[in-house]
């Protein structure tokens, strides 16, 4: 495996957090940092280009989960044995990197993720909304029980893989939208990686990224229905491509 390690950055109106967000990242732990650019309407490009990232500006918008293909696209043509996703929203720590780099690097963990909710206490006096620490309990219960893990939270946007993830997966057939993040988790079960998690310390304020009630429950519904494709391709009901090699 290269022992290059990339940070990827799916920004989205990112200028009041993208630079602090850098500036957390430990020196010599990282060989390139890509911020991707999905049509922000503030000046997000403006201070990526007067950071030492590589930048990348999308034409349109592509949403969440395209953002990310173009992410771990670029990373993957870089040459990267490790790439770790961290939000420019400084919605998460990223003086943890090299922990993920770490692990990552030693196989103790293929798919890596930061869990945001160590104690209930701890992640509602950090300001998650009440409803979004319910349905992420509800639902990460359930996502461990259905698929055979034991993850502390399966809908965090701090991760990081292995190279041969990233080869293996056909991320590609995708949605572009935020239901992406489960559906690779799920195809990271199928084809049988070692998935892990750490404690991450998470700030919620108003500059950080965050979806509406509604699109919540929205997504809510669409991880079942990624879990339920998932049973169904593994019993030979229903093939789907999203769980065929690339």
């Amino acid at each position: 495996m290269s022992d290059k390690v990339i940070v990827v950055m799916p920004a989205y109106n990112a200028a009041n957090t993208l630079e602090r967000t850098l500036e957390d990242i430990p020196p010599g732990v990282v060989d390139e940092i890509i911020v991707v650019d999905d049509c922000s309407t503030d000046n997000t490009v403006e201070i990526a280009k007067r950071l030492p990232v590589v930048l990348i500006e999308h034409e349109k918008n592509l949403g969440y989960g395209g953002n990310q293909k173009t992410c771990y696209d670029e990373a993957l043509k870089r040459g990267a044995g490790v790439v770790i996703m961290v939000h420019p929203d400084y919605q998460y720590d990223s003086r943890l990197v090299p922990h993920f780099v770490g692990l990552l690097k030693l196989g103790v963990c293929d798919v890596l993720l930061g869990n945001r909710i160590r104690t209930r206490r701890e992640a509602l006096s950090c300001g998650m909304p009440v409803y979004k620490y319910l349905s992420n309990r509800l639902l990460t219960v359930s996502e461990n029980i259905l698929t055979g893990q034991n993850l502390g939270e399966w809908h965090s946007g701090y991760r990081g893989y292995r190279r041969e993830v990233l080869e293996t997966v056909p991320y590609r057939r995708n949605s572009d939208d935020f239901v992406f993040d489960t559906q690779f988790l799920v195809q990271s079960v199928h084809f049988g990686f070692k998935i892990g998690d750490v404690p991450v310390p998470v700030r919620y304020m108003d500059e950080a990224s965050s979806i509406s009630f509604r699109r919540s429950v929205t997504y809510g519904m669409s991880t079942l229905g990624v879990i339920a494709r998932y049973w169904a391709h593994r019993l030979g009901v229903k093939k789907s491509a999203i769980f065929k090699p690339r």
